[in-house]
């Protein structure tokens, strides 16, 4: 890259002198090592043109439409191999904005579109900021998510901004605030339309110049006595770091180190914050759990590109066939990015149920101020239901997501591919059904594929594309395309019993069943799992996923692979009790609306086990997590996924698998594999051939490879 093409500096003869950032070949502007040597130059440019009186302000703009700065460029973390590099990268970096921060003139960041991470401790770094009023804009340090803090003087400069509450706020989450947020809460001076931002800018700069003013923020009694008196203080940093703890159970030293650099750092001069500041950054790099994160981040990225290279189809309006919750959530996903949807069932009442729940989805987003009440009462406009297979000629995609049964799914399929055009692309929304079988019964094989969204669709942000044995590569990548679209993370697997994190989860859940067989309580076999780092326990993800819908997948996985996923005792026990989990109001816990209540002591009695408290939760995690690790090997030997990224991205994106952890095969690359099958030898010898180590786990453990060598 050529990095004097990537930042520019531009006089317009009027006194203000516009430094550009427009990185060449992409789509948005990056941070690296090479723009910020760029930019200290500049400054010294800068210095000398204001000195000599040729400029009286300086604008900080983006090149690119509706794209600021996506922040630093995560790569270069990856070559970083102490901490005191990290540490003297950060210092550089503080050294070059505090150059920026003194300039002899007033300063002002132009902000329109994603201001994120170093983008975001560049504008700290002006003396004043404005933003455009468009939905792109975004504002946010999301390093904690890289497992580091904001190490540009981020961390430093932002409580001293906008206080310390609301910079905790920010800089614990990682997340993400619009124009008009950003200027409530004193990080932005003004919100503009996109149109007026340069005159603006330039009005505001000359402005400055002229009056020698700095935006001054009127806060609150509330702001005074919290964030600007030390018992104030101290409180906040004390009720931040029990939040941190209760939210993340400790597995994240990243935000922690952050209420620590801000305790150490308040009324410190900002040369002694910047190295406290740029010290833990270097300390946490280096870390386990951030290079975790920083390797799932890479194959975030690496999955966005993993498309098959044809053109997709372009996609405005789609068929959902098939409402209630699950077709109601597809709808509305649709709806919310824009596009198109006739709702089709063949029952009105399933229709008003879909209906429903997209609205109430809307209406949700209205009370979180994620979208005005008009656009939502727009986009739920664009929703129409129908109990006709009419109208279908227009459109360019359908997605199938009635009753999980191959005749049904089938017959729906064959009526549905005669009603639309040829080249419109058909997926199906199926858990664990064959969609090479399903194209055996279709004219157009190569125009279907499978569509896995998970639940609760507007949540999970997993897909998985199912490439059955006649699926064209213009359907995958037109699929592909368009989770992407809505948002989600696809990712692409060949047609297999379970596909892809369905098939790993069978042998966790499943083993959570023989766990209650051998005298575990539910309490203690979730609890051991949460501790472990998931979302929640097996029996409780049991619970919501619904019972009668893991046992239909239990019997799949069971039916394709024979005795070592044979449904577990208890779990086949419960299968004519009628608990159906969270949805029916009672499985292995019990539910008042949305919310678990307790345990169901009813489901021992239901399942025939007794509770002896005698499993240790290492021995829990153990036979659940080794299980997860093999059958994976297993998928991999068949080559249901291209390697073990996907592998460790699906379990993160669809399971909650424990992204600190890097993944579920980094997970057993850390441990070893050597250990892994010596345990995994130690319970098939307690417990039986379910624990039979695959063939490709036992062939890396002798050579001493990991997954990922």
């Amino acid at each position: 890259m050529n990095d004097q093409a990537a930042l520019t500096l531009r006089e317009e003869g009027d006194g203000v002198a516009w430094l550009v950032l427009d990185r060449p070949g992409s789509r948005v502007n990056l941070l690296d090592s090479a723009v910020l040597a760029r930019l200290d130059s500049l400054l010294g440019e800068v210095e000398e043109v204001a000195r000599a009186g040729r400029i009286r302000a300086l604008v900080v703009c983006s090149g690119k439409d509706g794209s600021f700065i996506a922040g630093a460029d995560v790569t270069e973390f990856t070559a970083i191999e102490s901490a005191a590099q990290a540490t003297a990268a950060a210092s550089e970096a503080q050294r070059i904005f505090r150059r920026l921060e003194l300039l002899p003139v007033p300063t002002l960041a132009a902000i329109d579109g994603a201001c994120l991470g170093g983008g975001t401790e560049l504008i700290l770094a002006c003396g004043h900021r404005l933003a455009t009023e468009r939905p792109e804009t975004k504002i946010g340090l999301p390093e904690v998510r890289l497992g580091i803090i904001p190490g540009f003087g981020g961390t430093t400069r932002l409580p001293r901004l906008i206080g310390l509450r609301a910079a905790l706020d920010l800089i614990l989450t990682g997340k993400t605030v619009s124009a008009s947020r950003a200027r409530r809460i004193g990080l932005v001076d003004e919100a503009v339309p996109v149109a007026a931002l340069h005159e603006r800018a330039r009005a505001v700069a000359l402005d400055a110049a002229e009056t020698g003013s700095r935006p001054r923020r009127r806060r609150s009694v509330a702001d005074r006595l919290l964030d600007r008196t030390a018992p104030g203080q101290m409180l906040v940093l004390r009720q931040a770091r029990k939040k941190v703890l209760d939210e993340t159970g400790g597995h994240y030293p990243a935000p922690l180190a952050a209420i620590d650099v801000i305790r150490r750092s308040l009324g410190k001069p900002l040369d002694r914050a910047f190295e406290i500041e740029a010290a833990a950054v270097g300390r946490l790099i280096v870390g386990d759990v951030a290079q975790n994160l920083i390797h799932v981040f890479m194959l975030m990225e690496a999955a966005k590109k993993a498309a098959p290279p044809v053109e997709p189809a372009a996609v405005s309006s789609v068929v959902v066939l098939g409402a209630g919750v699950m077709g109601g959530g597809i709808a509305q996903l649709l709806a919310a990015n824009d596009i198109g949807v006739r709702l089709k069932d063949i029952r009105a009442e399933a229709l008003s149920q879909g209906l429903q729940h997209a609205r109430k989805l809307f209406d949700r987003a209205v009370q979180r101020r994620r979208i005005e009440p008009r656009d939502a009462g727009r986009r739920m406009a664009l929703i129409a239901p129908t109990l006709e297979s009419t109208g279908f000629g227009q459109a360019d995609a359908v997605i199938e997501a009635v009753v999980e049964r191959m005749d049904v799914k089938t017959s729906v399929l064959r009526e549905t591919e005669s009603r639309v055009r040829a080249g419109c692309v058909i997926a199906s929304n199926t858990s664990a059904l064959s969609i090479t079988q399903m194209q055996a019964s279709l004219d157009r094989p190569a125009d279907f594929c499978g569509m896995h969204f998970f639940n609760p669709v507007h949540r999970m942000p997993l897909v998985e594309v199912i490439r059955g044995g006649a699926s064209g590569d213009r359907a995958i990548a037109t699929v592909f395309a368009l989770a992407r679209r809505l948002g989600k993370t696809p990712i692409v697997v060949n047609d297999a019993p379970g596909f892809l994190v369905n098939r790993i989860l069978g042998p966790y859940l499943n083993e959570a069943g023989w766990m209650l067989a051998d005298g575990g309580s539910v309490e203690a076999i979730d609890a051991a799992l949460v501790t472990f780092g998931m979302p929640m326990g097996p029996l409780r993800l049991l619970d919501e996923v619904g019972l009668d819908v893991a046992r239909h997948a239990g019997r799949v996985l069971y039916e394709a692979f024979g005795e070592r996923l044979r449904p577990a005792t208890p779990l086949d026990a419960l299968q004519t009790s009628g608990l159906l989990g969270r949805k029916g109001g009672a499985g292995f816990y019990r539910y008042e609306g949305d919310e678990a209540k307790g345990v169901n002591e009813e489901v021992y009695r239901l399942a025939g086990v007794t509770r002896d408290g005698g499993l240790r939760p290492e021995r829990i995690r153990d036979r659940a997590v080794l299980p997860m690790i093999n059958e994976a090997a297993r998928l991999l030997e068949e080559g249901v996924v291209r390697g073990p990224g996907d592998v460790d991205l699906g379990m993160i994106t669809g399971t909650g698998f424990p992204p600190f952890r890097g993944g579920l095969l980094r997970h057993a690359d850390a441990v070893g594999l050597p250990r892994v099958v010596e345990k995994l030898e130690a319970l098939r010898d307690e417990h039986g051939p379910r624990f039979e180590p695959a063939p490709l786990l036992r062939e890396r453990a002798r050579t001493g490879l990991g997954f990922y060598d």
